[in-house]
């Protein structure tokens, strides 16, 4: 781990230097020895950083989207070419180029964060043991060292030593015990975050190996997760848990505000569109109408939660437009109209049985 960290040195810097300044801030209220004061910015450093990569974010979640749109046309092309994987690959790399779609993308966020996670690893080391890095002088690392996080030295370790814990002032107890607990969290939210994204926003009307893949990493990456935290310093388990927690947080609004199309979470989420428009009588909101229109763009490409939420605004005499809003059905509502105004309704002939259809008609008897 150190060896790793030893590659994204170039980083040190700017990020001792971000929790110097939150470290200040934070200083002032709590006092500058103070857990408080060292865990909150480190926090803070992960806020600044997702805060950062959202746009990132925004793209992995349209590659992985595109992903799973491609998956049927993956799995024909896989059985296709099952014997040649060089034009196997060469097909897929064709469609890749096609779609405009880079498997890749969906990794970005991790990736752009690994060099800010071993920077910040290889800072905690280096206060381990009272050495200064970056911008923290001496004074600071001796400041960090005796910062605690509920007993626990924010550079201490699940595996140091009895000798090495007591060195920061702390006993191997408290270290275990709060580094366990941190441990357990991190797994957890990592895996109920994997969880809800399997659960709630995968196309359930589509089976590929994809999900298969998917639900596997559910429940691998909380183990690896686990087997590498024990070597974490607490302030990079505090890292984590906190970047995991932001993870769940900004997925669970993702797939509440913008699912993915024939998931569970698109039919909860039309079924409160639904009941708005039916409450207020229009569509509410920029994104709302967004999706609207998506809907309606899509025409007999419609997945079936979809045409289900088309028919029931018909049956309410709506009918969605273009731009995303609702109006009134002429169609929809003619019935209704004729009603309000006593109208007779026009009836439809009874449909005959089939012996009826085959039985000529006798002619009327004339008087």
């Amino acid at each position: 781990m150190d060896t790793i960290a030893s590659l994204f040195s170039f980083i040190t810097t700017p990020v001792s230097w971000i929790v110097v300044q939150f470290h200040s801030l934070y200083g002032a209220i709590f006092g500058s020895d103070s857990g408080w004061a060292w865990g909150l910015s480190i926090v803070s450093l992960v806020v600044l950083i997702r805060i950062c990569l959202i746009p990132l974010f925004v793209k992995q979640i349209k590659a992985t989207r595109g992903m799973q749109a491609l998956q049927p046309k993956m799995k024909a092309i896989q059985e296709r070419y099952k014997n040649d994987k060089q034009r196997q690959s060469e097909e897929m790399m064709k469609l890749y180029k096609e779609t405009g779609t880079n498997p890749l993308s969906s990794c970005l966020p991790i990736l752009a964060q690994s060099p800010f996670f071993f920077a910040l690893y290889s800072v905690l080391s280096h206060i381990a043991d009272g050495k200064t890095i970056g911008v923290l002088d001496q004074q600071l690392v001796d400041s960090a060292r005796e910062a605690k996080i509920f007993g626990a030295p924010i550079a201490a370790k699940f595996m140091d030593s009895p000798e090495k814990v007591a060195a920061l002032g702390a006993s191997l107890t408290d270290v275990r015990i709060v580094t366990a607990v941190m441990i357990i969290l991190m797994s957890l939210s990592q895996f109920y975050t994997q969880r809800q994204l399997m659960q709630k926003n995968v196309d359930l009307t589509v089976k590929t190996p994809f999900m298969q893949q998917q639900k596997m990493l559910m429940y691998i990456f909380p183990v690896i997760f686990a087997v590498m935290g024990i070597n974490f310093p607490v302030g990079v388990l505090v890292y984590w848990l906190t970047t995991n927690v932001w993870t769940m947080g900004q997925q669970m609004y993702v797939i509440n505000q913008n699912p993915t199309p024939g998931s569970k979470a698109q039919d909860q989420y039309l079924t409160r569109l639904l009941k708005s428009v039916s409450s207020h009588g229009q569509v509410k909101g920029r994104g709302k109408k967004k999706i609207v229109a998506a809907i309606v763009a899509k025409g007999p490409d419609r997945n079936d939660i979809e045409r289900k939420f088309i028919a029931s605004l018909t049956k309410q005499g709506l009918a969605a437009q273009t731009d995303g809003s609702v109006m009134k059905s002429s169609v929809a509502t003619a019935d209704a109209d004729a009603a309000s105004s006593g109208a007779p309704r026009r009836q439809q002939p009874k449909r005959q049985t089939k012996a009826q259809r085959q039985t000529p008609s006798k002619p009327s008897s004339k008087k």
